[in-house]
């Protein structure tokens, strides 16, 4: 019986009919996560095509169209087209010519299942055409679909010496879509576990983080764990480590926090700055990541820092990473502002102290008492530093 895409709000997009006129509708398919969501029922954030058509083809008829094109991915097929919607990522049919694991060297093809056999996933696999939106399914996509089943295409085990990233994109597509686990393919990513130390650490990092991002991963890095995935890829994640990353996810929710991927990754590893340092050079994260890293790692040092003056240190954001990776409530947060010192090096100098390092120390003084009692207001902080004048000048 043929399957046909419910009509929804993207399906019906004036500028997506735009390009199907352009191209023709034989010569496009909408596929992948667009397909896939639809018939789940979920939000639709990207639609991609795929088209018989070479990529100069492509851009001749879109740019004939009024359509502005941009290779973004030429050398794979791929260009996107611009449209006031939303862009679409438009690729031509191929399939595989080698692999090494690592990156693929592929050639166009002219047969739409020749293009889903390069796929990663059956659910990934689904085909709609544009003006029917009838489905095509040439791997069984759909019953897999219906049964939340996560399953590679053809052997598990080619596909993921195809590309070793597929065993990270698994247990994240699992973890998304999944609700009955596929033997086949949890065995398949357990051997072939040792692959993924030939990936580049960004790629690792970027799936990692990924899956680190959905509602509640703690089951699936558990189970990474127990399958020996996780180790190769994050060893300083002990089973220890693995627990406190579901108690992290738990009061996140009871918190009404949103889930964070880098605090989550902060919950993976000892509270150790140095550690932190390390995972986050590993993994190529940026600056603002890594600062995060060490001060989540920081966390044991400073249980007892009431939460705003730790806010007030560290930023809302760093603050919140260490309140919620210990346990402790960071209700004294919501709706707080943090405030901004109500005193100025010159007033010290004004009053007489020479500019220098000693103006440094009574800032530094006043600024500590003024975190202490709560950040009061500026009259409270004018007795502060009356009261540090006198002590420097009776030192």
């Amino acid at each position: 019986m043929t399957q046909t895409l419910p009509t929804c709000l993207w399906t019906q997009r004036a500028d997506l009919a735009q390009l199907v006129a352009a191209l023709g509708a034989d010569n496009v398919r909408w596929v992948g996560g667009a397909v896939r969501d639809t018939l789940l029922g979920m939000d639709v954030k990207d639609v991609d095509a795929a088209t018989p058509l070479l990529p100069e083809d492509v851009t001749q008829h879109l740019q004939a169209a009024s359509i502005k094109v941009v290779p973004t991915g030429i050398d794979h097929g791929t260009v996107t087209a611009v449209l006031p919607e939303g862009p679409v990522e438009i690729t031509t049919l191929r399939h595989d010519v080698s692999t090494d694991g690592r990156r693929a060297t592929v050639a166009f093809a002219s047969e739409w299942q020749d293009d889903a056999a390069r796929r990663d996933f059956t659910i990934n696999a689904l085909y709609a055409h544009p003006q029917t939106l009838e489905i095509s399914d040439y791997f069984g996509g759909l019953e897999d679909l219906s049964a939340r089943r996560v399953r590679f295409i053809g052997d598990a085990r080619e596909r993921i010496r195809e590309d070793h990233l597929r065993i990270l994109r698994y247990y994240r597509f699992q973890a998304r879509f999944g609700a009955e686990l596929d033997p086949v393919a949890e065995e398949a990513c357990a051997d072939l576990a040792g692959t993924l130390k030939g990936l580049s650490r960004e790629r690792v990092a970027m799936e990692l983080l990924a899956i680190l991002g959905l509602p509640d991963p703690a089951p699936t890095i558990a189970r990474m764990k127990d399958q020996g995935v996780l180790p190769v890829i994050l060893p300083e994640a002990g089973r220890q480590e693995v627990a406190h990353l579901a108690e992290l996810v738990a009061h996140e929710k009871a918190s009404g926090i949103a889930g964070d991927a880098l605090r989550r990754l902060g919950a993976l590893l000892p509270a150790v700055p140095t550690i932190a340092e390390s995972v986050a050079v590993r993994l190529r994260l940026s600056r603002a990541q890594r600062s995060r890293l060490a001060t989540a790692a920081n966390r044991s040092s400073h249980d007892s820092e009431q939460p705003q003056a730790l806010a007030y240190r560290e930023g809302p954001l760093h603050a919140i990473d260490r309140l919620l990776l210990t346990g402790a409530s960071v209700a004294p947060l919501h709706g707080w502002v943090v405030p901004e010192l109500p005193l100025k090096g010159g007033e010290i100098v004004a009053s007489g102290i020479t500019a220098g390092p000693q103006v440094a120390r009574i800032l530094q003084a006043v600024e500590a008492r003024w975190i202490d009692e709560g950040f009061p207001g500026r009259l409270r902080v004018q007795q502060l530093l009356a009261e540090e004048l006198r002590t420097a000048n009776s030192a």
